[in-house]
C-alpha cells in the first residue's frame, strides 16, 4: 500500500485519547473472576467504535465474554481480534511498591514513559490497541472493506480457585462454528510479545501425581511403607524421561520439549513417610500429541514403582482444549497476512516485527485448531515482566502498536479511502 496512507494514519493517531483508554482499563480490576465491569467498559467501547451486534453474554455467573463487528464494505477478508478480560492476582503488589507512585496495582500511573499496573501488558494493551487502532482509521477517513470481529474473554488465567479453565474461549468457540459470531480469515490474539509476531505457541500438561505408602514409628521403619522412597524412584525416572524428551527434535521456534518438576512434598512427622506428593509441567512443541504424551508419563511414573504396596495417583488439572492440558499450535511464518503484519509494525516501529515462538501457552490454540482460523499473537507488551510486580508497557511501544495495528487493518481488510 501506498506511503499516503501510512503517512494519514500516523498523522491521526490521537495520543492522549489512545492513552487514556489504556489507564482507564487499567483502571478497571478485572483479576480472574471479577472481569464483569472492564468487560462492561470494553462493550462501551465498541459501540462507540460504531460495531454492530455488540453482546455481553456470562460464560459463567457474572463472567462475561464480549464480542462486536465492525463492518466493512463487505468485499475484503475478515480479521479477528481477541484476548482475554482478565488478569492474575495483586497479592503482594502494594507491599512491594509501599511509599511509590506505584503502590496501587490499578493506578495506571506512567514513570519514566511506561504505564504500570495489574494488566497494562497481560493483556489490557492489546485489547486497547485493537480498540484504538480502529478509531484511528476512523480518523483518517479509512473505510474499510472487510469486517473486524472483536472477541474478549473472561478465565484464560490460571491462580485463583476454581477459575482459569478458559469457560470463555470455550463458549465463545460453538457460537462461532454455529455462525453466532461470524468466523475470520485471519486472528490476532493480543497477547504480549513486544511486537513481535509468534505464529506457534507450546503446549502443556501439569500433572499431580500422589504416591501413598503406610507410615510407622521411625524406630520400625520395617512395619512401615515409605511413599518418599517410592517418590524418589519417580523422580529419577522423570528427570531420564524428560531428558530423552530433549533428543526427540527441536523446534525452529518452540525448541524441544521437556517436563519440569515444580514440587515435591512429604513426610512432617517423626515416621516413615506415608504420603509423597509431585507436581511437574510437561511442555510440547508443535506436532507432540497431548494424548500420547500423557500416555508416556503415566507408564514412566507406574513402571517406575516397584513396591506392590505402594499405590500412584495420577491427576491433570489444567484442562483447556484438551481434557489434560493446552494444544500447542502453528501457523505457516510465510503466509501472506503474517508477512503483511510484520511489515506494519516495522513500518511503526523499526527493529521489531520479528517472528518469535510463544513461550507461553494461551488460547490461540482454539482458534489455529478448532476454527481453523490462522492465528497469531501480536501485541505491546513484555510476557517477562507479566504475573510480577514490573508489570508496565511503554508509552511508545503501546503507541507504535496502535500504528502497526492501524495500517494493518487497512492492508488487511482493505480500505476504499
Amino acid at each position: 500500500m501506498t506511503d499516503d496512507l501510512h503517512a494519514r494514519i500516523r498523522a491521526a493517531i490521537d495520543r492522549d485519547a489512545s492513552v487514556g483508554l489504556l489507564q482507564r482499563a487499567i483502571r478497571t480490576p478485572s483479576v480472574t473472576g471479577i472481569e464483569a465491569a472492564f468487560g462492561a467498559l470494553v462493550a462501551d467501547e465498541l459501540r462507540r467504535l460504531g460495531c454492530e451486534g455488540v453482546t455481553i453474554e456470562d460464560c459463567l455467573p457474572g463472567r462475561p465474554v464480549v464480542w462486536g463487528v465492525r463492518k466493512g464494505r463487505g468485499t475484503g477478508p475478515r480479521l479477528m481480534v481477541l484476548g482475554h478480560l482478565d488478569t492474575v492476582h495483586v497479592r503482594g503488589w502494594e507491599e512491594h511498591w509501599a511509599g511509590d507512585v506505584r503502590h496501587d496495582p490499578f493506578s495506571a500511573a506512567i514513570v519514566e514513559d511506561q504505564i504500570w499496573g495489574r494488566g497494562s501488558g497481560d493483556l489490557k494493551a492489546g485489547i486497547c490497541t485493537g480498540l484504538s487502532a480502529l478509531a484511528t482509521l476512523d480518523r483518517a477517513g479509512c473505510a474499510l472493506d472487510g469486517d473486524i470481529v472483536f472477541v474478549f474473554i473472561a478465565d484464560e488465567e490460571s491462580g485463583e480457585p476454581g477459575t482459569g479453565v478458559s469457560a470463555g474461549i470455550k463458549a465463545v468457540v460453538p457460537k462461532i462454528q454455529r455462525g453466532e459470531i461470524p468466523n475470520a480469515d485471519f486472528a490476532i490474539y493480543v497477547e504480549p510479545t513486544r511486537l513481535a509476531v509468534f505464529p506457534a505457541q507450546i503446549g502443556f500438561f501439569i500433572a499431580e501425581i500422589t504416591v501413598t505408602g503406610r507410615s510407622a514409628y521411625f524406630g520400625m521403619p520395617e512395619k512401615g511403607v515409605d511413599a518418599l522412597k517410592a517418590g524418589h524412584a519417580i523422580l529419577s525416572a522423570l528427570w531420564r524421561h524428560s531428558a530423552e524428551l530433549e533428543t526427540r527434535g527441536t523446534h525452529e521456534l518452540i525448541g524441544c520439549g521437556f517436563l519440569l518438576v515444580t514440587g515435591v512434598e512429604a513426610g512432617g512427622y517423626i515416621a516413615v513417610p506415608e504420603r509423597c506428593t509431585i507436581s511437574l509441567i510437561r511442555k510440547l512443541r508443535p506436532g507432540e500429541d497431548l494424548g500420547q504424551a500423557r500416555d508416556e508419563l503415566d507408564a514412566v511414573i507406574r513402571g517406575a514403582v516397584t513396591d506392590p504396596e505402594v499405590t500412584v495417583e495420577i491427576a491433570y488439572p489444567a484442562g483447556r482444549d484438551h481434557p489434560v492440558g493446552g494444544m500447542p499450535f502453528e501457523t505457516d511464518a510465510t503466509m501472506a497476512p503474517v508477512a503483511l503484519l510484520q511489515d506494519s509494525v516495522r513500518a511503526a516501529m523499526p527493529g521489531r516485527g520479528e517472528i518469535e515462538g510463544a513461550p507461553f501457552w494461551s488460547e490461540g490454540s482454539f482458534t489455529a485448531n478448532q476454527l481453523g482460523i490462522p492465528t497469531v499473537y501480536c501485541a505491546p507488551g513484555d510476557i517477562s515482566n507479566c504475573h510480577t510486580f514490573q508489570e508496565r508497557v511503554p508509552v511508545a511501544e503501546y503507541l507504535a502498536g496502535v500504528e502497526a495495528f492501524a495500517l494493518f487493518m487497512a492492508r488487511f481488510c482493505g480500505t476504499a479511502g
